[in-house]
């Protein structure tokens, strides 16, 4: 039997917006968003945490809505938002809310989250519990996006005659972060495409296939597929490569050695050949995380990066 044939999505390639810029003064933000406009880069990209490991985070949602009001040609990506924290009425309201005053602006990624398995148990959830959840949640919003009345009962939600009106229009798009097998058949159930990170390009191949294999019987199509990198951008691969490994060892306290197969450093037209195998899979959007010589040369690289990809 043969598997069905990869679609591929338009390429969108996107940068993160940073604590840094999200905490900035708004004129310093808005700043930020005109360069990104202007030099093309398809969207920027936001994280969501609660109380993650000593407290940090931001809420990707707020976020996402603050980022959208400052100008209508921009486009977030929440990549990932931990739905199993939030009741799913009140993110239906929220997802309608930015749909009604930035619409097609939002892409939602939806993730399960456990590296601070605390962050989890704080909000009242049980760790054990957040694959579960993040289903039924997903299955929700799906009902809910409608606009028509939902009852539902279920393992950790019940309620009658729910409705959020207006519905998003356009929709918001969902895409399902994660590794596991789990992830994979909720990106088939439920998604609009799947987020990845730290993948090979063989193993992004192998996934796709599997989703449009699970999700045909369902009678669902995800297209929308991604992927979440940091990137080093310089002329000097060496210079590129220590910065890298600099910022992500700040981040993650492991040593580098553990992400750099899945980490591409180098000029743009590098990177860009490096990303190209995910490309030819089906990824069509790239959340890139540019560690540079400072943002301006972060943010001129992903552009090249996207001009090199497009070529």
């Amino acid at each position: 039997m043969n598997s069905p044939a990869v679609k591929h999505a338009p390429l969108r390639v996107g940068t993160v917006a940073a604590p840094a810029v999200l905490s900035a003064p708004h004129a310093q933000r808005k700043e930020f968003i005109e360069a990104v406009l202007r030099l093309r880069v398809d969207h920027v990209f936001v994280a969501d945490h609660v109380s993650f490991h000593v407290g940090a985070g931001m809420d990707g949602l707020i976020n996402a809505a603050t980022l959208t009001a400052i100008d209508p040609e921009l486009h977030v990506v929440v990549g990932v938002y931990l739905l199993a924290l939030r009741h799913p009425v009140t993110v239906a309201r929220q997802l309608a809310t930015i749909a009604e005053s930035a619409p097609g602006q939002l892409t939602l990624g939806v993730g399960v989250g456990g590296e601070d398995r605390n962050e989890i148990a704080m909000c009242g959830v049980d760790p054990r519990t957040r694959g579960r959840r993040t289903d039924e949640c997903l299955q929700i919003l799906r009902g809910l996006a409608s606009g028509e009345k939902l009852s539902h009962a279920g393992e950790f939600f019940s309620f009658a005659n729910a409705s959020i009106r207006p519905p998003p229009s356009p929709p918001v798009p969902i895409l399902v972060g994660g590794r596991s097998d789990a992830a994979i058949e909720r990106t088939a159930r439920f998604g609009d495409g799947w987020l990845a990170s730290w993948c090979s390009a063989q193993r992004y191949t192998s996934v796709v296939r599997q989703i449009a294999a699970a999700a045909a019987p369902l009678g669902r199509e995800p297209t929308t597929h991604g992927i979440q990198l940091w990137v080093g951008i310089d002329d000097n691969a060496e210079r590129a490569r220590n910065r890298l490994a600099k910022g992500m060892e700040a981040f993650y306290r492991i040593p580098f050695e553990r992400f750099e197969k899945y980490s591409p450093f180098g000029t743009p037209d590098a990177v860009a050949q490096w990303l190209r195998p995910y490309r030819d899979a089906g990824c069509g959007l790239f959340n890139l995380m540019p560690i540079a010589g400072d943002e301006r040369e972060g943010l001129a690289g992903i552009a090249e990066i996207k001009r090199c990809l497009a070529g």
